[in-house]
């Protein structure tokens, strides 16, 4: 059965393994810390025994060291147990973002970008950070207190049901606060939003406003901004941060009971017989009691906080399995059957599309202009929604959403400031140069090669080739290349055409062109014109498609 990924259960479940390790680790730490107390208390009595003559300092010295033996043991099991729990919230993390950027890149998000930065940046980093406390607090405090009480009752039980009446109220006080600590926390997160957004559009704009006269006014908006931002964001960390000392004070309110009814049990006036080790045991405790229940107090505010973060992300987080798929066994190649596409809110383009391709097929996309050869592209590398079915091996696509296993290249290459190295293996492995010849370009560039943001630095037909490069690189059971040869001569879209043909005979290629010098070369084409595709050889559109024979020739005219 699947599990939605917008439930906090699904990344608990998701993190069984890990989370197995941390409570193994987690109750054997917090069992064992029931033993300071203990030993604590036959340390006193040593002491006082040392000083009656009954014991000696070897009697000590031998407590003294299974004491610190003790703690050696229990504080190792909690070192492994904050590793497993930070191992469980990184990976928490991860997967969040992970799934919020597919919502991002699938472009649902409906709001402006200094938002979903927020969301993606902080928001994941809150709920991750939540869930890691949650679980640490579960162990640390939880399986820490039940250990504490179960030794309280054991010493005096009417005792403990009269003290273990205040810690609870720590946790009472700050759900009391919740609403406050919430509503600081969301408005804190609204105000990092705003920011970012002016942010962003300060610095985009920039130019904008400086030649329009509005640079100054924009600066004076963003100050004002800036400066309500600080307040708000202080007034969420101080009822954050401030409360904690309250939460152990109302704990710590049982302790003047203790001394009274403590002090009767050891002269034996009291609900149980004591001597000074019993005492100090129940004492110290006690004490470890209120400091874990003040933690626990600690622990509603932060989780508060996560709930706010939790809520603006939740629907933004996909439904269902959302695992990347790496190794999946494609096998039986790209099947459309009966695939309508269409722009939301505009006339269809493509109408009843079927073929089908195998890996090492070159398939050849083409049309008027505006006849939907870029939609079918932007459909099959998952950006668009379309009605009909599409598969690509055992994967369904399921419309406008994230699809694994495609490359694809559109009209405009993403080129940033850096080599051309890193602008082809984008910081993965491998030797970039096979691919620079492949394309044409080793003449021209080398790896070591600095490109400007955007290309800048390149000619249109370098930067269509070093984004080529890149595409085949990373190249992928299909890959999409939209217009890839604009730019180019005949004799280097010729060599590169040929090139490519011998890089991708494991992939399906879906190449997109107005250009139709290399369609002959292809394994079979689709025309668009008017909605309606056609799907055969180059030869036989020549023979039976007037509108194909036309563009050819039209196309060949203008060469």
């Amino acid at each position: 059965m699947k599990r939605s990924s917008d439930t906090v259960l699904y990344w608990f479940l998701r993190e069984a393994p890990i989370l197995l390790a941390v409570t193994v680790t987690g109750i054997i730490y917090n069992a064992g810390l029931a033993a300071g107390p203990w030993f604590e208390g036959k340390l006193v009595q040593c002491l006082a025994d040392i000083a009656g003559g009954t014991q000696s300092a070897e009697d000590m010295f031998r407590l003294a060291f299974l004491y610190v033996f003790t703690i050696i043991l229990v504080q190792t099991f909690r070192a492994l147990k904050r590793l497993a729990v930070r191992v469980f919230a990184n990976r928490i993390g991860k997967g969040l973002k992970v799934s919020l950027f597919r919502t991002l890149i699938s472009g649902r998000t409906g709001d402006g970008a200094g938002e979903m930065m927020t969301r993606i940046l902080s928001d994941a980093d809150a709920c991750a950070e939540g869930m890691r406390k949650f679980t640490t607090e579960i162990f640390d405090t939880g399986i820490a207190l039940l250990s504490y009480l179960i030794m309280l009752f054991l010493y005096d039980w009417r005792l403990t049901l009269l003290t273990a009446l205040f810690p609870p109220l720590s946790c009472i006080v700050a759900e009391k606060l919740k609403v406050m600590v919430t509503a600081t926390a969301t408005d804190a997160r609204r105000s990092t939003s705003s920011l970012n957004a002016m942010t962003l559009d300060r610095v985009t704009n920039a130019i904008t406003y400086r030649i329009a006269g509005a640079e100054a006014e924009r600066d004076r908006e963003y100050e004002r901004l800036l400066a309500s931002h600080e307040r708000k964001v202080r007034r969420a960390n101080v009822w954050e941060n401030a409360m904690p000392p309250l939460y152990y004070v109302a704990a710590l309110l049982g302790t003047p009971i203790i001394a009274y009814f403590g002090s009767r049990n050891i002269l034996n006036a009291g609900w149980a017989a004591w001597d000074i080790a019993a005492f100090t045991t129940f004492f110290s405790c006690y004490l470890k009691l209120a400091v874990k229940a003040s933690k626990a107090a600690k622990l509603f505010n932060s989780v508060h906080k996560a709930e706010v973060s939790w809520k603006r992300i939740k629907p933004f987080l996909k439904s269902g399995e959302e695992e990347r798929r790496e190794d999946e066994p494609w096998g039986a190649g790209l099947q459309l059957s009966d695939v309508s596409v269409s722009y939301p809110g505009q006339e269809t383009l493509i109408d009843h599309l079927t073929f089908s391709a195998s890996p090492g097929e070159i398939i050849g996309v083409t049309g008027k202009v505006a006849s939907g050869k870029s939609a079918l592209g932007r459909v099959l590398a998952g950006e668009l929604p379309f009605s009909g079915s599409i598969g690509l091996g055992k994967l369904e696509y399921r419309g406008g959403e994230y699809v694994s296993g495609v490359s694809y290249m559109g009209h405009s290459p993403d080129l940033f400031s850096a080599t051309v190295r890193d602008n082809i293996a984008l910081g993965d492995d491998g030797d970039v140069m096979p691919y620079l010849r492949a394309v044409c370009i080793d003449a021209e560039v080398t790896p070591d090669t600095m490109i400007g943001n955007g290309g800048v630095r390149l000619s249109g037909g370098q930067a269509e080739r070093i984004a080529l490069a890149r595409t085949l690189f990373h190249r992928a059971p299909l890959i999409i290349l939209d217009d890839p040869f604009s730019a180019l001569d005949l004799k280097t879209e010729e060599e590169i055409f040929r090139n490519m043909r011998l890089l991708t005979q494991n992939s399906i290629v879906i190449l997109i062109s107005h250009r139709l010098t290399l369609f002959p070369e292809t394994d079979r084409v689709v025309f668009i014109s008017d909605g309606r595709a056609v799907v055969a050889d180059h030869g036989t559109l020549m023979r039976v498609n007037p509108d194909y024979r036309a563009l050819l020739e039209a196309r060949e005219e203008g060469r």
